[in-house]
Parts: structure tokens; C-alpha cells; sequence
């Protein structure tokens, strides 16, 4: 984790900083002006990582400075959540005593959400046997008498669950309480209050729209289930197992019936647009034939879309694009206003303290 600047006071004027850098890359595209969606100033990181320091019978947590690669002792960390602050400062006081959990303990991952629960996950340079495993239980079990818990233990090739590996998170979009299931290790989006207002945002330029939804890159389903109240159907595409996993439990606890998730990369759903047979298809009971995208959704990595992707979404007559990386999504748009009108943008500060923020684009064909 290297966003260990924290200036709240300053928060307001960095962000101002920030849209000025971001508006004056995309004057090449647009002079709109786009719509400004802050984050809190503290306390917006639903996850965060602290690698840990043995100093004698002390124990503590520590980051290390992005620039001078020091070591800095972390007791409190403005940017997690509330939860994460009121864990880790008790985990690590029961860590301190306990040897057998101590011993090669190196590192310390928090994944908590809004609705008040938290997966804490202890990495070894050991192999975990079964005295680790009854320490770790007393110490899932104390813990739980203040917070809602679960802890994994990671060494080299082992993850040892004493339950579970996830937590299901609660987002109020546009008033209406959507639950996603988010597994430890695995991508979710960091900022749950900019989460939500990325999601309304995205339902919002999307309201009037018809026909079926096609969305590469779907992850857990975040915006899929979201979405899906605008749209007849959605089909979403996601390589990743968990997620897909993640994305199917979904949309069984939301009871939503209209959103079809595959196991394909966007690699191979362009393949099978263009006429490549996949049995994954077939085994989902999914005939490409039956459906009528005019809208495509896309939120790809960093790298933003390979070429043949890009052809394949630009065919499409609306656009919904939110991209992590400024940079990328500005090339791609390079391709994709040739053919298609920017109608709407926003810049989400996802990433506070930081250079990066996340960036929507809807398009509609000219």
C-alpha cells in the first residue's frame, strides 16, 4: 500500500488539484465540463495490508515510505475504515503475548465493509500446524465478542480457514440496499462510499435505456447488479473463479433474475462475437443470437482495451466506460469518439491523497 500521505485538512484543495490535471489531459476530447464525485477525507478504505515489525516483546504494525523507502510505525491509519482502526489495534495486543502466533508472522491483511464485518488475515513465513490453528481460534473467538470476524491464516502454499474467507457488504445505491459478497484476495473496490456513488452514476446516465446490457470485466458483479433495473438483461463476462463465484451468489441473495453471468475473458467473448464456438456457452444455456445489446458496459484493468476489444465494444451504439487509469481510457477514447459522441463524464476520487482517480465516460453513436 503506498498512499500513506494523509492531509484531511487539505483534502478539498488536492482534490480541485486533481481535476485540474485531469480536465487539462482531456481537452483533446472534450471542453465539457465533467461531474466532480469527492471521497471522504478519512476513513474510506475498506481494505488495507501492514506489514509487521518485531522489535523485542514489541510488536507493531509498519509501512514504508514510497520515497524514501523507510520504515514508518503505524498504530492508526486515517485513510481505513473506523472498523479496520478498531481491529487492528486489538489484534495486535493479543499478537504481542502469544508467541505461537507471533512466530514469523510478517504481514497483516484487512478486508472490513460498511455493514460492520471484517476478515482479518495473518501471512507466515511458517507452516501452520494444528497448535497455530487452536491459538488462532481463542483468538477469532475473543475477538468476536467486539466485532464481527473472521480470521484466515496464510503461510506458502496453505490458507487455513477457521470459517470463512469473505464478507458480504451492503451498498445503498440510489436508496436501494444492493449485497455483494467480497472474498479475502480477491479485487473489490476499495472506496465503498465512491463505490456507491459510481453506481449511481452509472444507473443515472443508463436510465432511459432499452434492449439487453453486455459488460466485460464484471467482477462480483458490482455494476451488473446495479445496472440490471435498466435493462431487460444483462450478460457479463468475468475470467476470474471467485469472482464469478462471488457474482452468482449475488445475484441469488439479491433475487435478481435478469443478469447472466460467463466465465469468459473479454479476449474470448470477441472471439465468440466473431464466430468461435465455446462450450462454456452452451453449458450456460446462453445463446448470443437471443440477445440485443445496444449498450455495452466496460471497466477493464489498468491496461485498458486490447484492439480487438476496442473494435468489438465500438460497434456498439451506447458506451458506458469507467476506467482506473486516465491514461489508457484517454487512448482508447481517441478510437471511440471517431465514431461515438461523449455525452456525459465524471471523475470519481476513488483514490484520495493519491495521483490516480477513477474516470466514467457515456458514449452514444453519432
Amino acid at each position: 500500500m503506498a498512499d500513506i500521505a494523509y492531509y484531511p485538512e487539505q483534502y478539498q484543495s488536492l482534490l480541485e488539484q486533481k481535476v485540474a490535471r485531469i480536465q487539462a489531459r482531456f481537452e483533446c476530447i472534450t471542453q465539457m465540463k465533467p461531474q466532480i464525485f469527492a471521497s471522504q477525507p478519512s476513513h474510506y478504505r475498506m481494505r488495507a495490508e501492514f506489514r509487521v515489525w518485531h522489535d523485542g516483546d514489541d510488536l507493531y504494525y509498519i509501512m514504508f515510505d514510497p520515497q524514501t523507502k523507510q520504515k514508518i510505525r503505524i498504530d492508526q491509519f486515517g485513510p481505513a475504515s473506523e472498523l479496520i482502526n478498531q481491529v487492528m489495534v486489538e489484534l495486535v495486543e493479543r499478537l504481542k503475548g502469544n508467541q505461537m502466533l507471533r512466530h514469523k508472522l510478517f504481514q497483516v491483511d484487512f478486508l472490513s465493509t460498511q455493514s460492520d464485518q471484517i476478515v482479518v488475515s495473518l501471512l507466515y513465513h511458517k507452516k501452520l500446524d494444528s497448535a497455530w490453528q487452536n491459538e488462532a481460534v481463542q483468538l477469532r473467538d475473543t475477538l468476536r465478542e467486539q466485532f464481527n470476524l473472521h480470521l484466515i491464516g496464510r503461510a506458502r502454499k496453505q490458507k487455513i480457514l477457521l470459517d470463512q474467507d469473505f464478507v458480504v457488504e451492503t451498498l445503498n445505491v440510489n436508496q436501494r440496499p444492493i449485497h455483494y459478497k467480497q472474498v479475502e484476495n480477491s479485487f473489490t473496490q476499495p472506496n465503498a462510499g465512491i463505490n456507491e456513488k459510481m453506481l449511481g452514476w452509472a444507473l443515472d446516465v443508463t436510465e432511459k435505456q432499452s434492449g439487453d446490457l453486455l459488460e466485460l470485466y464484471c467482477g462480483n458483479g458490482n455494476f451488473s447488479l446495479a445496472l440490471a433495473e435498466n435493462f431487460k438483461r444483462v450478460l457479463a463476462t468475468e475470467i476470474a473463479k471467485p469472482s464469478v463465484d462471488s457474482a452468482q451468489f449475488n445475484i441469488r441473495v439479491n433475487q435478481i433474475e435478469n443478469v447472466k453471468i460467463l466465465r469468459m475473458s473479454a479476449e474470448e467473448f470477441t472471439e465468440a462475437m466473431q464466430g468461435r464456438t465455446f462450450r462454456r456457452l452452451a453449458q450456460a444455456n446462453v445463446s448470443l443470437d437471443d440477445y440485443q445489446c445496444d449498450t455495452i458496459f466496460v471497466d477493464p484493468p489498468r491496461a485498458g482495451l486490447d484492439d480487438a476489444t476496442l473494435a468489438m465494444v465500438n460497434s456498439y451504439a451506447n458506451i458506458l466506460y469507467i476506467s482506473c487509469n486516465p491514461a489508457t481510457l484517454l487512448e482508447n477514447l481517441q478510437t471511440l469518439t471517431k465514431t461515438h459522441q461523449l455525452s456525459q463524464w465524471a471523475i470519481f476520487d476513488q483514490f484520495p491523497y493519491t495521483e490516480h482517480a477513477e474516470v466514467g465516460v457515456w458514449l452514444n453513436a453519432k
